[in-house]
């Protein structure tokens, strides 16, 4: 999991709020989608995002940059997730499942999502890097 804590400082007796959100990754190969004779691997990875600061924030856009096993980097920028821009109050997580196909049947995700508080305040969340692979088979 990743977190990304932003502003707890005391000034004078005043706690500035904290900016705080966790990411988890789980990630899935899709064999029935995948066509591996034409180079088509296809990948689900599921999100969970949580917000474990002190301030309602909204996730506005992603920033993605996904690389293949031949270090081929693609990116992916676009408004909120899945269709959805989710606001999520202290303690509150959102999950939601995507996909991407690569030529390879290696590849790693990472990326940010750009964050606005109820305060106004901006911030990015990183998303911690995770690989995707096609599961192992012992003989």
């Amino acid at each position: 999991m990743a977190r990304l804590p932003l502003l707890r400082q005391e000034k004078q007796g005043v706690t500035m709020a904290v900016y705080d959100f966790a990411i988890s990754v789980k990630t899935q190969y899709l064999p029935e989608q995948s066509e591996a004779d034409r180079a088509k691997f296809v990948f689900a990875y599921t999100v969970t995002i949580r917000n474990t600061g002190d301030v309602a924030a909204q996730l506005i856009s992603r920033h993605w940059i996904v690389v293949d096993a031949n270090n081929h980097v693609e990116e992916v920028r676009g408004l909120g997730v899945v269709g959805h821009q989710p606001l999520l109050q202290p303690g509150e997580h959102f999950e939601y499942t995507s996909g991407t196909v690569l030529p390879t049947p290696q590849g790693s995700m990472t990326g940010t999502y750009l964050c606005v508080a109820e305060d106004g305040k901006q911030f990015e969340v990183k998303i911690p890097e995770f690989i995707l692979s096609l599961p192992r088979t012992l003989h």
